[in-house]
């Protein structure tokens, strides 16, 4: 019985660190400025890899209908550009922010281009998808989600096709909101 106890003890520690962890994984900002996710602890945070020029484009759309409707409530959209499916996001940070604010009124934060797999994973994507996360394997397409839950724990993973405002993502969404 101690043997059990002492294991789950162990397994509580490790994975409580793991949670915590992925607010201090070092990333830069849409400006090329150094930044982490810890001004995001205690909030629910859906990460998203983003692109400009991609069918699932006008996602961002909902997506920011989602940061408006649900910021207050300690809620935000992350957007990670990424360039790997199909070349989907070519251009520089400075003109994806452009097209992003101009063209669908972004305000959530955006993030420097990064890669969501491969050889030079981004160490985010390593803790949202790689071997010990619980929803581990190779992002597909762009506009993949991860729910976020506010002590840092990897909810939920949505594949492209989800949108932002289908009734799976809205619920999960309010569902991590009511968590305590």
């Amino acid at each position: 019985m101690l043997l059990i106890l002492s294991a789950l003890s162990l397994l509580q520690v490790v994975y409580t660190h793991a949670a915590d962890s992925i607010y201090n994984i070092t990333l830069k900002d849409i400006d090329g400025k150094p930044t982490s996710l810890k001004a995001y602890e205690g909030k629910v945070l859906l990460v998203v890899n983003v692109a400009s020029k991609c069918g699932y484009t006008p996602q961002y759309e909902g997506l920011e209908a989602l940061q408006e409707k649900y910021k207050a409530k300690g809620f935000s959209v992350l957007g990670f550009p990424c360039n790997q499916f199909g070349g989907q996001e070519p251009g520089s940070n400075e003109q994806i922010k452009e097209f992003c604010s101009s063209k669908y009124q972004v305000t959530f934060p955006l993030f420097d281009k990064i890669e969501v797999n491969g050889p030079n994973r981004h160490p985010l994507y390593l803790a949202l998808a790689g071997k010990d996360s619980p929803f581990p394997g190779d992002i597909k397409w762009n506009f993949n989600k991860f729910l976020i839950g506010r002590d840092g724990r990897i909810l939920k993973r949505f594949d492209s096709k989800v949108k932002p405002d289908s009734a799976e993502l809205v619920q999960a969404v309010e569902k991590a909101l009511d968590a305590k």
